[in-house]
């Protein structure tokens, strides 16, 4: 049974208040808050195993490595990816994009190759091709958005017909519409139309089971901090034989085979695209949200953030004046919204006194709020520790909005 009471329980941010209220966090998709099994471990390693990794022959190197590359199996068995090694860990989705972008992008394309990104990304999956474009002299193509919020699939099509496609880095599940999109489609597409696909899984991989070899993506990056990890860890997977064929991103210790007076060579992958000290402790700590996360189930964990998102949206399309964007279906479980003339910032401050958590802003998507017209959204993000009455509080907090700003239905 999924038992959301019981998994409160395990969350200390959880059991507080805020501006007296018991505090109702309904900001996940930002950043997920962290139980307590992945502090402890976080904890323990500190207090019994802390030291470097791959170096020391030591008792506790040893015990560090293993943490570490402990780490990366439960990751590659969270993907069902082929190999461990086909798991990179970096600072999160946006270094391993840049990873990608740079280590990738820069070394295989020419001028006149196309990009192809969509209206739906995150910044950290626009930026750095726009830059990459720039230097290569490659030209960059944005699929477009159907009203509904979908990806129009016709124009993507289109830009693959046009035969100088290399890339296509497409989102997974959009951070502000909640659209899930048709990616093992997708991928399938641009591999007959000859291109290397990127997906961003930051929003899909704490709510949904991922099966990167079904998926069939070249690369896929996500973030701990988003499924129940601590911050500054993150993963890429990479097909093996581009993982090979790739130049290092950073270049330092621990990724060197070796080091001469004037030239040099590199580690094996993974260790090419780890440079330094890894983040070992944030490591161990999203080893342990993946155990997390397993016990409850993945099929389990979407199931009930669905239930929860149709119960939100029946309940906020109740309340007058209001704006949900996105598609009903297929989603995760994040709405954002509007409410009339109200800035979302002032509507975030009015539900913080109320105890409750949103977002509010552009979500580091400007072009899609741009398609919107509006430059900003209130966003409400679900997870497994949230529950009707979490929404029934929001939307009590939204008729205290509607009051100290005076709202008058149109």
């Amino acid at each position: 049974m999924f038992n959301v009471q019981e998994i409160k329980k395990d969350f200390a941010a959880l059991q507080q208040q805020v501006n007296g209220k018991s505090l109702v966090y309904l900001d996940s998709a930002a950043s997920s808050q962290i139980p307590k099994q992945v502090a402890e471990a976080m904890s323990q390693y500190y207090a019994t195993s802390h030291s470097n990794v791959h170096r020391g022959v030591h008792t506790l190197g040893e015990r560090a490595t293993s943490a570490y590359e402990g780490a990366r199996e439960k990751v590659a068995r969270f993907l069902n990816a082929p190999k461990v090694e086909n798991i990179v860990f970096t600072r999160g989705t946006t270094e391993s994009i840049n990873l990608v972008a740079y280590a990738y992008g820069l070394h295989k394309l020419q001028a006149g190759d196309g990009i192809v990104v969509t209206l739906l990304e995150h910044h950290s999956n626009l930026v750095p091709w726009q830059q990459i474009a720039k230097i290569k002299g490659a030209k960059l193509y944005m699929v477009e958005l159907t009203e509904e919020g979908h990806l129009n699939l016709e124009q993507y099509r289109s830009f693959l017909k046009q035969g100088n496609i290399k890339i296509v880095a497409v989102t997974q599940a959009s951070n502000v519409l909640g659209t899930v999109t048709p990616t093992k489609q997708i991928v399938q597409e641009a591999h007959a139309a000859g291109a290397v696909v990127v997906v961003d899984a930051a929003q899909s991989a704490p709510h949904m089971a991922i099966d990167v070899q079904d998926l069939d993506a070249d690369f896929l990056a996500a973030s701990g901090h988003k499924m129940l990890g601590p911050t500054g860890i993150g993963f890429l997977y990479g097909k093996s034989e581009l993982l090979d064929d790739m130049e290092p991103f950073q270049m330092g210790g621990s990724m060197i085979g070796l080091v001469d007076y004037y030239e040099s060579n590199w580690a094996e992958v993974p260790a090419k695209f780890e440079a330094g000290t890894p983040n070992i402790v944030g490591a161990v700590g999203l080893a342990a949200a993946i155990d997390y996360l397993n016990a409850l189930g993945m099929e389990n964990v979407h199931q009930h953030e669905q239930q929860l998102l149709a119960y939100a949206w029946d309940r906020l399309s109740q309340v007058e004046g209001i704006e949900l964007y996105g598609p009903r279906q297929p989603r995760t479980g994040l709405i954002a919204f509007n409410i009339d003339d109200t800035h979302p910032h002032d509507v975030s401050t009015v539900l913080d006194a109320e105890g409750v958590a949103v977002r509010a802003g552009h979500h580091c998507a400007q072009p899609l709020h741009k398609w919107l017209h509006t430059a900003a959204t209130n966003r409400a993000s679900f997870y497994i520790y949230n529950d009707e009455q979490d929404i029934d509080r929001l939307v009590a907090a939204l008729q205290k909005v509607k009051e100290m700003f005076g709202y008058v239905t149109r």
